[in-house]
């Protein structure tokens, strides 16, 4: 009998990609895509059949990053992701997890170069020494045994599945506080972990909806039964992130009894605010359960050993790394092991502890690939960090800013001809890859060519310099835009006329706004349309032959960044904002260059 009998009783399908991305989350997504879209074929594999993973609609998880939740504005992340949630504010004001699943389907589905196996579990690899030649999958829904074959394999499971199968170095658990001389650390290094969380989703009616708890659920007649007491359950749109176990067992091996006993813990929950509550149950009389989330969220668990492990150090000096490729700021968020039962065994930490984190933070691209096994990168929560790094690095936003550095990375190693520590020698690449991709990397600058560096700018009004400083964002006071108006115009004239193959536009996407598709705050504190700021409406002319000509009119922009194919001679090139989104005292225009 074969050691894989799926391998040998089932059809099998083989691939043969330049990259294969392990894992659908946030930060596979943006890995899968950003290598396709610079060249590279790749293959996702995902065993769920959603992508999105903990912000998918079977978890439906708020995507977090470093503007946390917009109270620090002007941080939030941009490049796939920002694409991505324009896109949904554009066809999915109601905020539908159904529809978000849909528009992150499409986003693969339609990649160019991107072949997207869904409902495909990996369960084995193929070793050449110290690389990965394949990984294999089954998928549950065609019987079939798929095979891929890479250059490049990239882990973004979570829980870093690839690790087992390869024998990858990776580390379970808090490291000691000497270890990485950790403040916060503690003195002794365990396996101990964040737990995970089930939550559920409720909606109000117009009659009071009465409450029968399942037999098995569990009984809370007290407040003070609950994390956080009477205050901590005042909003129940969405559940509590503070049901949530599993840090003081097997994060990988307990789930599926994890996951009976958070049902139990969500069920009476729920029960105590409908029918114990002093303090809610009045308020939550015409409120019903609508949804109940069945596959827990994970925080924590599997994490790879790298070239570099990011430190709580690390965090608290911001960088700088020489090989910046990401970027954080959400805090050290450390979830006590003890999770929901904390409270009642009488700990008096709170179910979240916040250490000091500045943001944003940098993180390099050491971080992101295997130490021992050559061609293995990864992005998202099992990337090279300790555990308190990790408490803050493993949200989904800090994920993608990952995901899309690796994408991009990947590609370059398979268009370079060499493993993932080898694109290091062209970190400077890489980067202005990122930037120009509208990545946004802390004190690193993005360089235009000599076309549009040796242009000539013009505006209607104000000064546009701003539009080639290479920061595409406010940062701090500075606002690095060129700040405007409906009818307003700014142009680049070059020495000499020339072949101008695309225009390129960083528009205003509001970063000081929040975004963020969430059931778990209030639905009046983020948007639910395109940004008032964002242009939607403008023209671009160009100058030839001695006049201007129009080149192209869009009516209905919804993204931050713009590329334009051209592809014509001309001495100069025109934006005119013909209207924004809604009303707005002014928008920004971050970058404008031509190639």
């Amino acid at each position: 009998m074969s050691a894989e009998p799926l391998a040998d009783c089932f059809p099998r399908e083989t691939h043969e990609v330049d990259f294969c991305v392990v894992g659908g989350g946030m930060a596979g997504l943006t890995a899968a895509i950003a290598a396709a879209r610079h060249g590279a074929t790749v293959a996702l594999m995902q065993d769920r059949p959603v992508l999105g993973g903990n912000a998918s609609s079977e978890m439906r998880v708020h995507i977090c990053g470093a503007d946390r939740h917009n109270y620090l504005p002007n941080l939030r992340e941009t490049g796939i992701l920002e694409e991505l949630r324009l896109e949904n504010l554009r066809r999915n004001g109601q905020g539908s997890f159904g529809v978000w699943d849909t528009i992150l389907y499409e986003a693969a589905r339609h990649q160019r170069g991107l072949s997207l196996l869904l409902n495909c579990s990996c369960f084995g690899a193929e070793m050449d020494g110290r690389r990965i030649a394949a990984v294999r999958g089954w998928q549950l829904t065609t019987q079939k045994v798929h095979e891929v074959r890479a250059k490049v394999f990239a882990d973004c499971s979570g829980d870093a599945v690839l690790a087992p199968l390869t024998g990858a170095a990776v580390r379970v658990g808090r490291e000691a506080r000497g270890e990485y001389d950790e403040p916060a650390a503690p003195e002794h290094a365990d396996r101990m972990t964040m737990g995970m969380s089930i939550c559920f989703q409720t909606r109000r009616h117009e009659t009071p909806q009465p409450f029968q708890p399942p037999q098995w659920a569990r009984r809370f007649d007290s407040c003070d039964e609950l994390p956080y007491g009477a205050g901590g359950h005042r909003y129940w749109g969405m559940g509590y992130w503070w049901v949530e176990l599993g840090g003081e067992g097997d994060s990988i091996a307990d789930t599926e009894s994890l996951r009976d006993e958070l049902l139990k813990i969500a069920y009476g929950v729920w029960d105590h605010i409908k029918n114990r509550c002093p303090h809610h149950a009045a308020a939550a009389a015409n409120w019903a359960l609508d949804w109940v989330q069945f596959l827990p969220a994970k925080r924590e668990s599997r994490r790879y050993l790298g070239p570099h492990v990011l430190t709580q150090n690390d965090i608290l000096a911001a960088g700088p790394f020489d090989d910046t490729v990401a970027y954080g700021g959400w805090t050290m968020d450390d979830h006590p092991p003890c999770g929901f039962w904390g409270r009642r065994r009488g700990s008096t930490l709170p179910a979240a502890v916040h250490h000091e984190t500045p943001s944003p933070y940098a993180i390099p691209y050491r971080c992101l690939y295997s130490r021992d096994v050559d061609n293995l990168m990864f992005a998202g929560r099992c990337h090279s960090a300790t555990h308190l790094a990790m408490s803050s690095t493993r949200v989904m936003g800090t994920g993608c800013s990952m995901g899309q550095a690796i994408g991009t990375a990947a590609a370059m190693a398979a268009r370079l001809g060499c493993d993932p520590a080898g694109v290091g020698d062209h970190i400077d690449e890489l980067q202005q890859l990122l930037l120009r991709d509208d990545c946004y990397l802390p004190r690193i600058a993005q360089r235009f060519g000599s076309i549009a560096s040796g242009a000539v700018l013009a505006a209607s009004r104000g000064e546009p310099a701003a539009v080639r400083d290479g920061v595409n964002r406010p940062v701090g006071n500075d606002l690095h835009a060129w700040r405007h108006r409906e009818g307003d115009w700014i142009s680049l004239r070059l020495d000499a006329p020339a072949q101008i193959d695309t225009l390129s536009l960083v528009l205003d996407s509001a970063l000081h706004r929040d975004i963020q598709m969430s059931y778990h705050c209030p639905p009046e504190t983020h948007l639910h349309a395109p940004p008032p700021e964002l242009p939607k409406i403008f023209r671009i002319d160009v100058l030839a032959d001695g006049r201007w000509q129009s080149a192209c009119r869009l009516d209905d922009n919804h993204q931050r960044l713009v590329r334009l194919p051209l592809r014509r001679p001309a001495a100069a090139v025109r934006y005119t904002l013909e209207r924004t989104w809604g009303p707005c005292d002014a928008t920004n225009l971050y970058a404008m260059y031509v190639d």
